[in-house]
C-alpha cells in the first residue's frame, strides 16, 4: 500500500518566493501567524532607500501573496512581518527581513541583506549528467576557496573561486586522480558570527547559512561579483557544467538543520522574523530546544520547514545541475513534533523518493548533539551515510592500537573489528542497503588532516581564539615519537607509512571512499583540528611539494586506479553462504600462515595478520579476485600466500612498503613466502587456473560470539 502523500507536498506551497511574469513578479510567502506581510523595494544603488512598499495578502494556506511591476529582474526588496505577541513569536514589523526564497542575496551592511529578483533558469542547456554508479564513485571533499587559492596554474583572477575549481589546471589534477565527485563545502549563502568577527577571525567553512537558494557570492570572481548575482549564478552554473564535461560529479554540502540567525537575540534577518515558532525547535516559553550545537534547530516537523528544504534541493539539482547532497547534522531533520528521530520521517523519505532527486546521490551526517542524536547505520533505504565507525576503527587499527603496543608491549585488540570495517561494515548496514550505505572516511574538513593524523597525539587550536578549548580532543592519533614537525628520519619515514597504510585501507575497503582534498599529497594544518575559523595559508592547499609528497599522490593514484580495475573490491551488496548475490564479493580470511582464520585468532591482540580474499560475483564486469594482506603490528612478518583452489598465481599490484609505488607486478605462486616489515598492507589480484569462475575457498571457521569476520561475506 503506498504512503500517504505528505502533507508539505500540498499545492499550497508552491511557488513560494517570486516568479516573474506578463504583469511583473509574483511574491508568495508562507507564516503561519503573521498578521500583515509587506513587500519593501530598495534602490538599485542605495540599499537603504525605500523605493516602494507593498502589502501581500491571504490566500490560504498562510500564505500571503502579491503581483506587482516593482518585481522585476535585478529588484533588490525585503518583507516586513508583523503578528502576535507570545513566548515563541518574535515578530518585529520594522525589521527587513531575507525572503527564504530568494535565489540572490546581497549584503546592505553587516548583518543586514537584501533579496534580489534574479533570472535562475541555465544560460545554456546543462550538459549531461556523469551519472557514475554508486559502486565506482570516489569522492572528494573540497573547499571551493581552498582548493584552488594557491594552485599555480589556475589564474591570480580565478584564485578560490567557482570558475578556479572548473579551470582546466585544477580538473587535471581531479581527473588524474582518478576521483569521481567533488563534494564541495557549503556555498549556499552565509556570513560569520559576531563573536568570530570580534576576535579578526572568520567562518571559513560556511556552516552558518543565511539564505538556502542563493549561492556565496564571496567564491565568485570579482567580474562576476561586480556584474551582479545574476552573473555570480551563472559561474556556479558554469562550474557545474565543466566538471560534468570532464566526468566529475558535483556533491554540495548542505546545512538546513540551523541558519545564521543563531540563538535568540541573534540576528533577525529571515525565519526569526517571518514565524519564528514554524521554523524553529522551541519549547512552550520559547527557549530553543537546540540539538545542533549552533544556537537553532530548524523544525522539519512543520510543513513549511519541510517543504524549504526539499524546494531547495530541487532547485540546486535542477537549476544549477547538481548531482547529490551531503546533509549536515542529518540527524536533526529527521525529528519529528516530539524532536525524537525517525528514519521514515516524511522529509526523510521525500528527499530519496522524489522522481524530481531521482538517481542523485544522498548522504547523511548521520549525528547531531541532541538526545539519541547518533544514528549511524539508523538511515533508511536510498540514503548514504558517513560511518565515523569505519573511521575511528582504522584509526585505532593503524595508530592508536600501535602507539598502545609501544606503550604496554602488547596490542590492545585483534584485528577482527578491522576487518569488520574493511568488509563493508554489515553490521552497521542492513542487507537492503548494503556496502554502499557506507561512505568511509580517514579524515574530513572537521579533523586532522591525513599528516597530522601521523604528526600530533594532541591538538593545537590556540590560533581559534578559544584557549584550544575547541576541536575534539579525542583523535585517535599517533605522532610516532615527535609531537609535530621533526627531522629525525626514522619518524618521518614511520609517519609516511603510516599514511599509506591509512589511505590504502581507505581505498581498499567495501563502501564508498572519500578523500579529504590535500591529503593526497599529505597538507598540514599544523596539528590544527578546527580550522573552521582560518581563511589564510593554514587552510588553503599548497601545491608546492617535497619529493615525499610526490611519492604519495603516487600512491593515491595507483589505489583509485586499482578499485577501479577490480570489482571485488567494491561490491553493491553483501554476499550470502547460502545463495550466490549478484554485484556482492564472496569473502574468506586466512591467517599469516595461510591457513583459515580460527575463532582464537579474530580477537587475540597477539594476531594482528590477516590474508582478505575478496571474489566478485559481477553482473556487468568480468569475475575478478583480489588477496590483501594486512598486517597490523611493527614486528616484521613472514606471510605464506593461501593455496585457494583454482588460483594459480597471485599477481603483486600494490604495496604500502616501498616510498614509490612499484611499476612491476611480480607473480607468486600459492604458497609462496612474503616478508613484511611492521605494519603493511599488500595487495594481489588472484589469477585462475582454468576460467575466471573457479571455486571460492572453503568456508571459514568463525566464533560465535563475534561478528567481525561475517562482514560482506557468509553469514
Amino acid at each position: 500500500m503506498p504512503c500517504p502523500k505528505p502533507s508539505f507536498l500540498d499545492p499550497v506551497y508552491d511557488d513560494l518566493g517570486v516568479n516573474l511574469g506578463p504583469g511583473g513578479g509574483t511574491l508568495r510567502v508562507w507564516s503561519g501567524t503573521a498578521s500583515s506581510v509587506e513587500l519593501v523595494v530598495f534602490d538599485d544603488t542605495d540599499l537603504d532607500w525605500i523605493t516602494a512598499i507593498v502589502p501581500l495578502t491571504p490566500t490560504g494556506g498562510d500564505v500571503w501573496q502579491v503581483t506587482t511591476p516593482e518585481l522585476a529582474l535585478g529588484t533588490h526588496y525585503a518583507l516586513r512581518v508583523d503578528g502576535p505577541a507570545g513566548p515563541r513569536n518574535t515578530f518585529n514589523k520594522e525589521s527587513l527581513l531575507l525572503d527564504p526564497y530568494a535565489r540572490a542575496i546581497v549584503p546592505a551592511r553587516p548583518g543586514q541583506w537584501r533579496s534580489v529578483v534574479i533570472d535562475s533558469s541555465p544560460a545554456a542547456p546543462p550538459a549531461g549528467r556523469p551519472e557514475t554508479p554508486l559502486d565506482r564513485t570516489v569522492i572528494y571533499e573540497a573547499h571551493v576557496r581552498g582548493l584552488t587559492k594557491r594552485h599555480p596554474g589556475v589564474p591570480p583572477a580565478l584564485h578560490g573561486t567557482y570558475a578556479g575549481v572548473a579551470h582546466p589546471a585544477m580538473i587535471e589534477h581531479l581527473t588524474a586522480l582518478g576521483v569521481t565527485a567533488v563534494e564541495l563545502l557549503p556555498i549556499h549563502a552565509f556570513e560569520t558570527e559576531p563573536r568570530l568577527l570580534t576576535q579578526g577571525l572568520t567562518n571559513y567553512w560556511g556552516y552558518n547559512t543565511v539564505g538556502f537558494f542563493a549561492p556565496h557570492s564571496d567564491y565568485a570572481t570579482l567580474a562576476a561579483r561586480e556584474a551582479g548575482p545574476q552573473a555570480v549564478l551563472r559561474e556556479v552554473q558554469q562550474m557545474v557544467r565543466d566538471l560534468h564535461a570532464a566526468g566529475i560529479e558535483v556533491i554540495l554540502d548542505v546545512v538546513y538543520n540551523h541558519t545564521a540567525e543563531l540563538s535568540i537575540g541573534g540576528p533577525r534577518s529571515s525565519f526569526r522574523g517571518i514565524d519564528n515558532a514554524g521554523y524553529y525547535r522551541q519549547h512552550d516559553d520559547g527557549t530553543y530546544i537546540d540539538v545542533t550545537g549552533c544556537g537553532n534547530s530548524v523544525d522539519t516537523s512543520t510543513d513549511a520547514a519541510a517543504r524549504l528544504v526539499l524546494d531547495s534541493l530541487v532547485y540546486w539539482a535542477h537549476e544549477v545541475g547538481v548531482d547529490g547532497f551531503r546533509f549536515d547534522l542529518a540527524t536533526t531533520l529527521g525529528r519529528g513534533a516530539d524532536h525524537a528521530f525517525d528514519a521514515n520521517h516524511p522529509l526523510l523519505r521525500a528527499i530519496v523518493e522524489d522522481p524530481r532527486l531521482a538517481g542523485l546521490k544522498m548522504i547523511a551526517e548521520p549525528w547531531d548533539v541532541g538526545f539519541g542524536g547518533w544514528q549511524t547505520g539508523g538511515f533508511g533505504t536510498g540514503w548514504s551515510e558517513w560511518n565515523d565507525r569505519y573511521r575511528d576503527r582504522v584509526r585505532n587499527f593503524w595508530l592508536s592500537d600501535v602507539d598502545y603496543t609501544r606503550r604496554a608491549s602488547t596490542p590492545p585488540v585483534g584485528a577482527g573489528g578491522f576487518a569488520t570495517r574493511l568488509a563493508g561494515s554489515s553490521n552497521t548496514f542492513s542487507d537492503e542497503r548494503g556496502p554502499l550505505a557506507s561512505v568511509n572516511f580517514i579524515t574530513a574538513h572537521d579533523g586532522f588532516t591525513l599528516r597530522d593524523l601521523v604528526s600530533y597525539d594532541v591538538k593545537h587550536n590556540m590560533g581559534n581564539g578559544e584557549q584550544n578549548r575547541d576541536g575534539a580532543d579525542t583523535n585517535r592519533s599517533f605522532n610516532h615519537g615527535a609531537e609535530g614537525p621533526t627531522g629525525d628520519p626514522v619518524i618521518l619515514a614511520t609517519r609516511r607509512k603510516a599514511m599509506r597504510n591509512l589511505i590504502g585501507t581507505l581505498l581498499l575497503s567495501a563502501g564508498v571512499p572519500m578523500l579529504t582534498a590535500g591529503d593526497e599529497f599529505g597538507r598540514t594544518q599544523r596539528g590544527n583540528n578546527n580550522a573552521y575559523c582560518h581563511d589564510s595559508p593554514l587552510t588553503w592547499l599548497d601545491w608546492q611539494h617535497a619529493p615525499w609528497q610526490d611519492d604519495l599522490l603516487a600512491h593515491v593514484r595507483r589505489l583509485v586506479q586499482l578499485r577501479h580495475e577490480n570489482p571485488a573490491l567494491r561490491p553493491r551488496r553483501f554476499a550470502h553462504a547460502d545463495r550466490t548475490v549478484p554485484s556482492a564479493s564472496v569473502i574468506d580470511w586466512y591467517d599469516e600462515h595461510g591457513d583459515t582464520m580460527s575463532p582464537e585468532r579474530w580477537t587475540n591482540p597477539a594476531h594482528r595478520t590477516l590474508q582478505y580474499v575478496a571474489a566478485s560475483t559481477p553482473e556487468t564486469e568480468a569475475p575478478n579476485r583480489i588477496l590483501l594482506i594486512v598486517h597490523g603490528n611493527e614486528r616484521p612478518v613472514e606471510v605464506t600466500l593461501p593455496r585457494v583452489d583454482g588460483v594459480s598465481a597471485y599477481t603483486s599490484l600494490w604495496s604500502s612498503v616501498p616510498e614509490r609505488p612499484d611499476d612491476e607486478h611480480p607473480q607468486f605462486a600459492p604458497g609462496s613466502v612474503i616478508a613484511l616489515p611492521g605494519t603493511a598492507l599488500h595487495l594481489f589480484r588472484m589469477e585462475t587456473v582454468t576460467s575466471p569462475a573457479a571455486s571460492i575457498a572453503s568456508d571459514p571457521v568463525f566464533p560465535t560470539d563475534t561478528v567481525f569476520p561475517s562482514e560482506g561475506a557468509r553469514r
